[in-house]
């Protein structure tokens, strides 16, 4: 079967195994190979690809891959539901979602409640909402507490909603942290943020950089581990 023709991102449905899933087909001037991942806002697989790749080598390849594909798919339907009743973790502590329909004020916690007010429609908004100014409160001071122990300082930081990763530094000192990070437990949260601050030093991944990660968190190898069992969990709640 011939390369898909077109030069903008298309989706199809394609069966691996006995599971429908969903492909965004991604055609790249820039790709030099086939690259396969798993989009957990989505809930999707997002296939890049060369525009002359061979779409029949792409299907036999999502074929090979349909066990690691569809059990990836299926933990993102575990993620946190912010809806009420749902339980969802804050610092790693779980919380129930009790709604109070009648009552203002937005959301707010009450010991391992998270209140939320106003129309149900509009509980996703709220307790989003919530999450990313507690994350700027939880987050930033964890932030500054370690800029301040290595002295390296970073020169802004900027909370915003990803779905593919927790966060970046840029050449300008600049640190991202995603919101949804402060659903994660403190060893998390503590790694993350070690890991880019980093990078103000070593804008790479090489020894001297892990070596320097090591020696600003204990927590790198518990929170990789954690991380790759349940982080797209968190990266997908909605």
């Amino acid at each position: 079967m011939a390369a898909p023709r077109t030069t903008s991102p298309h989706t199809e449905t394609v069966l691996l195994g006995n599971t429908a899933v969903p492909i965004l087909w991604r055609p790249s001037s820039r790709a030099r190979r086939l690259s396969v991942r798993i989009d957990p806002k989505r809930q999707a697989v997002i296939v890049s690809y060369p525009p002359a790749f061979p779409k029949q080598r792409a299907l036999l390849f999502l074929q090979n891959q349909s066990h690691w594909i569809t059990s990836r798919l299926t933990l993102l339907t575990q993620a946190p539901l912010f809806a009420p009743n749902s339980i969802i973790p804050i610092c790693g502590i779980p919380h129930t979602i009790v709604h109070h329909p009648h009552a203002r004020g937005g959301a707010w916690l009450e010991n391992t409640t998270l209140v939320v007010t106003g129309e149900e429609d509009f509980i996703g908004r709220r307790v989003a909402d919530f999450l990313k100014k507690h994350a700027h409160t939880i987050l930033g001071q964890e932030l500054r507490t370690l800029a301040q122990r290595s002295e390296l300082h970073p020169s802004r930081l900027d909370i915003r909603d990803t779905s593919s990763r927790w966060g970046s530094c840029s050449s300008s000192g600049r640190i991202m942290l995603s919101w949804r990070l402060v659903m994660a437990a403190h060893p998390v949260q503590h790694y993350l943020i070690a890991h880019e601050l980093a990078h103000l030093k070593h804008m790479n991944h090489s020894p001297a950089f892990w070596t320097l990660v090591d020696t600003l968190t204990p927590h790198r190898r518990q929170a990789e581990a954690w991380l790759k069992q349940h982080g797209n969990q968190l990266l997908s709640a909605r």
